[in-house]
């Protein structure tokens, strides 16, 4: 409660800033052609490794400004680059694909488009994650950082990605050469916005940010046959029940209870009729952790299990569980220090206390961790906006419970003053690093 009330606080502060300062004026100018873009890229969505429209969008207004541009990086990805005399190589990402989810805000730029997903299903796709947010805070950043070169001395590189919702597309980007084609970073920044803070509240974490994220399919197999006569087959039905029921004990029971992990079954998918009882049940599960040793202990132990319960189920051994981690792994993003202490220091100076707040590591996905975690030498910092109105967070006291989350057909960011933290802090935050 003493949280939702030091929020409730923080949203009335924000709308009495203090004396506007050069970039302040820079962004409220700029923001209505911002917010047009945001409209438009709201209402033009492109799933996954399909952002062609996307990235000319951001590709075109890298250029305008007198960046090197690349596209294609990764597939669909965005390469822009500026130097800026010595210094170190500060690389700012956004990522740039949609979700399948059909739009239900009533807003007047909601989305009606419609695609085909990688598996050949048509859906209905939104922007239900904010990336539109990620992408014009980043054209936004973009702007304010071209027009004040005298300000900061180094490289900057600015990063479309793609595909973040299926977390293949930061690490598409590293195997098409991102740092070898293109200037290495010293500093990775991205920020996301969120659905639990008032518009224009910035949180971090200490440390890890979001989890490792692991999708599973276990394919349970029994031996079929009709369900009048159970005594002649093995049950995957029973099985696959036991196996889930089971599997709740890896958490519960088998972790360090000052550990976090999470293991859900979101899909138990199995026989046809009332009367038979079919041959295999598949199940589909996430799994959810910050450090590698709790990562093996839940994914080894869903195998063991599934094969334990097999055997005690009498099942020969050509009917064993056969079990496939997808190739979607999501590494857990890690703030490292002393990155975030200076950021997060320049963000209190700039915004005030009571619009900076620690927050917690969450249990959402993030491919952002590849970056760092493909050179320990590089220090990483992702933080997040509050992007939630402030008569809607009103409405409901500050109990994000009642309020839509991101994923959902109902999430819909207030956009200027969302916008107008979200590229205030970049913009700060690439100052401090590229400091002269």
């Amino acid at each position: 409660m003493r949280y939702l009330v030091f929020l409730a606080s923080a949203a009335v502060l924000i709308t009495s800033p203090a004396a506007a300062d050069p970039l302040e004026t820079a962004i409220k100018a700029d923001l209505p052609g911002l917010v047009t873009i945001y409209r438009d890229l709201h209402a033009n969505p492109e799933l996954s490794f399909q952002e062609t429209r996307t990235a000319g969008i951001m590709a075109a207004e890298a250029k305008k400004l007198g960046f090197q541009v690349t596209t294609g990086v990764g597939k669909t990805g965005v390469v822009a680059v500026m130097k800026n005399g010595p210094g170190p190589v500060l690389l700012l990402r956004a990522d740039m694909d949609a979700l399948p989810v059909a739009e239900q805000t009533g807003l007047p730029y909601a989305s009606k488009v419609k695609a085909k997903t990688r598996e050949g299903a048509e859906t209905a796709v939104m922007h239900a994650c904010g990336h539109d947010v990620h992408m014009t805070a980043w054209i936004g950043t973009a702007r304010r950082l071209a027009a004040m070169k005298q300000s900061w001395s180094g490289t900057l590189v600015m990063i479309g990605q793609p595909a973040e919702e299926l977390g293949l597309g930061a690490r598409a980007m590293l195997d098409d050469g991102l740092f070898k084609r293109f200037p290495k970073p010293d500093v990775v920044l991205a920020f996301h916005d969120s659905s639990s803070l008032p518009a224009g509240v910035i949180s971090y974490a200490d440390g890890y940010s979001s989890a490792n994220v692991d999708s599973v399919d276990l394919t349970v197999k029994g031996v079929g046959g009709h369900g009048a006569y159970p005594q002649h087959t093995r049950d995957p039905i029973v099985l696959a029940s036991r196996i889930v029921t089971s599997l709740q004990t890896l958490v519960s029971r088998e972790l360090d209870p000052l550990e976090s992990g999470v293991l859900t079954v979101g899909s138990f998918i199995g026989g046809s009729k009332h009367n038979i009882i079919p041959d295999e049940v598949k199940l589909q599960i996430t799994v959810r952790s910050y450090t590698a040793e709790v990562r093996k202990t839940l994914l080894d132990g869903i195998a063991r299990i599934a094969k334990g319960e097999a055997i005690a189920a009498g099942m020969p051994e050509d009917r064993m569980p056969v079990m496939t981690v997808r190739d979607e792994h999501t590494p857990a993003v890690f703030n490292t220090e002393p990155l975030t202490g200076r950021i997060i220091a320049a963000f209190s100076k700039r915004f005030g206390a009571s619009r900076v707040i620690k927050g917690r590591a969450q249990m959402g996905g993030e491919d952002f961790s590849r970056y760092y975690l493909a050179d320990k030498s590089i220090q990483s910092l992702m933080f997040r906006v509050g992007a939630v109105s402030k008569a809607k967070w009103d409405a409901v006291k500050g109990d994000v419970s009642k309020l839509p989350s991101t994923h959902s057909a109902l999430w819909a960011p207030d956009p200027e003053p969302t916008l107008t933290a979200a590229i205030e802090a970049m913009t700060t935050a690439a100052l401090t690093v590229l400091t002269k």
